[in-house]
């Protein structure tokens, strides 16, 4: 597979990539750990028309600007193509206009209705062209065809795509964690990205990828992440997978949340058991310390799950609670789950995290539930065994 990580900016000889690269935000949209960063992508198409398709966070703003004067070269743009409001594709749009008076920002009727919540006192009237699905707007020798993703993942969202050179640009579709001065596998950041942000518009992106499929694309180009070129049937294959909820591997994902360990000592005897079955996929998580974007990327990853967690105040212990509200939001469906509960005088947490899964579509609890108190013993050996066979059948 091929990817382009924008070592210089042309993409090809009328488009320019002019995004920037953020190493210095710790959090994406104030949740989702990024160690390696974020990309925030921006392209500019030059023809008889000059077109500018989205700008980027205004923490990055002076070196945006210093990208985009270079590409321009003293020229005027004509159009900003607004594919997404979110604030950090959509936070020059305010200063495009101040500086280029006669721009012309394109974008969908939401996106438009959008402009003045973010950007207040600022009259847009004169300088807006709102587009319908398949709309064109033609730029010289390349005509821009826009194609409506409401709620992939916002509902103003457009793609683009530019027959001419066959690239879509996608917005947030297809796109991935991580700054493109390092490269890294696509499949594992791009998945953590689409299941956390794009995850429960499953129906949405399925609705993108019949338009697109009508397309003859040979680029795509995303608002985050690299651009991808090449062997596409891969990118596109398992974004298919994933908003179809389908399990990509075929594998045990192992969510556990314990107090003092003992429940621990359960999860990890059945990692063990699961490995003596032959059963070479198996992940494994401590809900209390590791980065739940993760979790929920395995769980969606997995086609089976066992969940084991500790009761808490008549409940279960809030770990386990927020990963499982966490795949309440983003529609979890389609998969087999076993469960195990530990508790010293009053087990409870089984009963707590059937009914959050039961609100869930197409969940299978597999018997038996297990209860262990307080620490796992030998006698609780047979139980858990069971529940591997019943997994990994």
């Amino acid at each position: 597979m091929q990817k382009i990580l924008i070592m210089n900016n042309d993409i090809t000889q009328c488009i320019k990539y002019i995004g920037v690269d953020d190493l210095d935000l710790d959090l994406f949209e104030g949740q989702y750990i990024i160690p390696n960063g974020i990309a925030y992508n921006s392209y500019i198409i030059f023809d008889q028309k000059i077109a500018i398709i989205d700008t980027v966070d205004n923490r990055k703003s002076d070196i945006w600007w210093q990208n985009l004067d270079n590409a321009l070269n003293s020229r005027t743009p004509h159009y900003l193509i607004v594919q997404h409001m979110e604030p950090d594709h959509s936070g020059n749009i305010a200063e495009a206009l101040k500086r280029f008076p006669d721009i012309k920002i394109v974008s969908s009727a939401k996106g438009i209705a959008m402009l003045p919540q973010f950007f207040e006192g600022i009259d847009f009237s004169n300088n807006t062209i709102t587009i319908k699905d398949n709309d064109t707007l033609n730029l010289g020798q390349h005509t821009l065809q826009f194609l409506t993703a409401p709620m992939v993942h916002w509902p103003e969202v457009i793609t683009t795509y530019e027959a001419t050179e066959k690239i879509l640009f996608s917005a947030d579709a297809f796109g991935k964690f991580g700054a493109l001065c390092h490269d890294e596998e696509w499949d594992c950041e791009a998945r953590r990205y689409y299941f956390n942000i794009c995850g429960k518009y499953g129906a949405q992106v399925q609705a993108l990828l019949k338009k697109a499929s009508s397309l003859d694309i040979k680029t795509i180009c995303p608002l985050h992440g690299p651009i991808l070129s090449e062997n596409l049937s891969h990118y596109i294959n398992l974004y298919d997978t994933w908003s179809k909820y389908e399990p990509e591997t075929d594998g045990v994902f192992i969510a556990y949340a314990s107090i003092y360990g003992g429940t621990a000592v359960a999860a990890q005897t059945m990692a063990q058991m699961f490995r003596d079955r032959g059963i070479a996929n198996i992940s494994i998580c401590d809900l209390c310390r590791d980065d739940m974007a993760e979790a929920l990327e395995d769980a969606f990853r997995m086609n089976r799950m066992i969940l084991a967690a500790a009761s808490y105040d008549g409940g279960v212990f809030p770990a386990m609670h927020d990963f499982l509200h966490h795949l309440q939001t983003k529609n979890f469906q389609n998969r087999r789950i076993g469960i195990i509960e530990n508790g010293s005088w009053a087990p409870c947490a089984a009963r707590v995290m059937t009914d959050m899964i039961g609100r869930m579509k197409n969940i299978e609890i597999v018997e038996p539930v297990v209860t262990i108190v307080s620490r796992m013993k030998q006698t609780d050996i047979p139980a858990l065994e069971a529940l591997a066979d019943a997994i990994s059948k």
